[in-house]
């Protein structure tokens, strides 16, 4: 079967390998779909923290199940399923305690770009779902990175008139952007591409600011907020220090900012020590996802509140994988579709 490996930061390889065969409790699926993730861009230019290379590569895919390993009784070969790409173990010290994303043997599989793909047992029995006939693999593909913004979501307490800025309206900020407004907030996204504004209004943004045109995007956030006292509640979907850092200062007294977007390894950010201690500010850091909320992100989608029409948007093969990453990478899309 072909494959895409990455090798090191702006080398991934299309190579060949054999075809996976299922262990005891596991399946095969035939990828018919996988997609671009922000994550994808940036292992591809700054490699992946916690995986030494070379390591198969991509983590959004959708498929028929091609084979099923013994005791698996919930699938069937023939079936269509997406697998989410990680499972917690649900012994350790912070499963135990409901903090299923920092479980100690959190299973993380990665291999969405390849012809075929094994899905672990711990992944099957978790986290993997039979996707009804009118939704498409494209759609059902998405169940992995909307499920973090769901995740992020309900820890970030938004309750009905609230106001929210997210900042950044790449993929994971214009899931934030919706699903804020659903739960009836009064949303500000932020971003410098006025196409992925231009959706961000579609997906439900109250009002958008293009961070080009303003002098200060802290006070033009503010601005937006009654008697200028700031946001209830401000999100950061960009992954740099220095909007972590903007994200603070846009928050009201009492509010709760949400770091959401990961920066690189090794940065730090500076904040005032009186803002913290003197507005009661909390800060949260939020770092993937649980079962729990992988299941509510494939029911959205199911219901049809989230699809592929908006948030997929060009189409590669396998040997172009590289381009479809780098397209991603330049703003030109939201997602893009590698087909198989």
């Amino acid at each position: 079967m072909k494959v895409a490996s990455f090798y090191a930061p702006e080398d991934v390889r299309i190579e060949e390998m054999d075809k996976p065969s299922p262990n005891e409790g596991e399946i095969i699926v035939k990828n018919k779909v996988a997609l671009t993730c922000g994550t994808d861009v940036k292992t591809y230019v700054r490699g992946y923290p916690l995986l030494e290379p070379p390591l198969l590569f991509g983590h959004e895919a959708a498929g028929i199940i091609e084979a099923v390993g013994e005791n698996v009784t919930k699938f069937k070969v023939g079936d269509r399923v997406v697998a989410h790409n990680s499972a917690p173990c649900n012994q350790c010290f912070y499963c135990k305690q409901g903090q299923h994303s920092m479980c100690e043997d959190l299973l993380i599989n990665w291999g969405a770009y390849a012809e075929y793909q094994r899905i672990p047992k711990r992944i099957v029995d978790q986290n993997t779902f039979l996707i009804p006939d009118d939704i498409s693999f494209k759609s059902a593909a998405l169940t992995e990175p909307l499920s973090c913004a769901v995740y992020g979501i309900e820890e970030s307490g938004i309750k009905l008139g609230d106001s929210v800025v997210v900042n950044g309206a790449g993929p994971i900020g214009l899931f934030f952007i919706k699903l804020a407004s659903l739960k009836g907030a009064y949303v500000i996204a932020t971003d410098m591409n006025p196409e992925r504004l231009n959706v961000a209004k579609e997906l439900g943004a109250s009002v958008t600011i293009n961070i080009n045109e303003v002098e200060d995007t802290v006070k033009a956030v503010k601005g937006l907020t009654e008697d200028y006292r700031g946001v209830d509640v401000a999100i950061e979907a960009v992954g740099m220090p220095e909007v972590w850092e903007e994200t603070i200062l846009m928050a009201r007294k009492g509010g709760l900012v949400n770091l959401f977007g990961g920066p690189k390894s090794g940065t730090t950010i500076t904040t005032q020590t009186n803002l913290l201690h003197y507005s009661q500010l909390t800060l949260k850091g939020i770092f993937h996802t649980t079962p729990r909320h992988v299941k509510a992100a494939f029911d959205l989608i199911v219901q049809g509140t989230i699809s592929a029409d908006i948030f997929v948007n060009g189409e590669y093969k396998l040997d172009d994988v590289e381009k479809a990453i780098i397209n991603h990478k330049e703003g030109r899309v939201i997602k893009n579709a590698v087909l198989f």
